[in-house]
């Protein structure tokens, strides 16, 4: 029996699919890719076309996106960076624009009209966004398309941070989004995805899939012990970071924010809401 692909990350619809997916899935139309990027700061990729449809993931500044379809002011594709696939504003992407050449390392940064902070910024960036340095200065870097961002809020796309647990951390208390993925708001795979990208270690989107690719599992019993920090605790439909053997970073619909709290109150408070048991624990090389 053949396997049903999953929708998330597989380009097709009843209408329409991928030209790469032809003799895979059926399909009245197939359509080739236009690559295009992310211009705005971020942009809400959504389920269907219209813009109260649930939000199942963010595209950050710079990110490259297959394009099979534009209408009515949608763009219809697939995220490069994780494979996603949904509805982006059309307005969010531009088909000519160059390629980043440094991502955002701090949590949130300012995109100023000038080299001064002291004038109005033009938007926000958050962690990961890319951006097109056009020349540096001593402390602030010119984009391509005229903005200035400060210089050490940027990194090349090489040099990545040592430590993805303290990246999660310095999102404590940013509020709980569905669907989101930057320091406005973010949810639990949101955050491990981040995280773990900012220290060079790419991640799929939902936790499901964290599950399933990251990691080794750590066998546990009831007591938790034996767990280290960086370790990765899952329950069916969710995800935590370790920052210690016994303490769980989360961004949860408990407290609506990325919090810390003791691990063993929050398997058993998981537990009697009838969310479940952990189901796995699994520990990155």
């Amino acid at each position: 029996m053949t396997a049903i692909p999953d929708r998330r990350i597989t380009p097709f619809r009843a209408d329409l699919a991928a030209g790469h997916l032809r003799g895979q899935v059926e399909a009245p139309a197939f359509a080739e890719p236009r690559p295009m990027r992310v211009v705005a700061p971020s942009a809400p990729l959504r389920r269907e076309p219209r813009p109260d449809a649930p939000l199942d993931t963010e595209a950050l500044a710079g990110e490259l996106v297959q394009v099979y379809e534009r209408h009515e002011g949608w763009a219809w594709g697939q995220l490069a960076g994780d494979g996603y696939v949904g509805y982006l504003p059309d307005e969010a992407l531009r088909p000519d624009a160059p390629a980043p050449t440094h991502r955002v390392s701090a949590l949130r940064t300012f995109i100023y009209p000038g080299a001064s902070i002291k004038l109005p910024p033009l938007a926000a960036l958050s962690l990961a966004a890319g951006v097109t340095v056009a020349e540096e200065t001593r402390e602030f870097a010119l984009l391509a398309d005229g903005g200035h961002v400060f210089l050490k809020h940027l990194a090349p796309p090489d040099r990545f941070a040592p430590d993805f647990v303290a990246v999660a951390e310095g999102f404590r208390g940013v509020p709980y989004l569905w669907g989101g993925k930057t320091s406005l708001g973010l949810d639990c795979s949101g955050l491990t995805q981040l995280a773990l990208a900012a220290a060079g270690i790419a991640a799929p989107r939902d936790s499901d899939m964290q599950e399933a690719a990251l990691g080794t599992a750590v066998p546990f019993d009831d007591s938790l012990s034996g767990l280290k920090r960086g370790d990765l605790v899952f329950w069916k439909g969710h995800v935590g970071i370790l920052t210690d053997p016994d303490t769980l970073l989360h961004a949860n619909g408990y407290t609506m924010t990325v919090f810390s709290e003791p691990l063993r109150e929050a398997r058993d408070r998981i537990l009697a809401k009838s969310f479940g048991a952990i189901t796995n624990i699994k520990r990155l090389a």
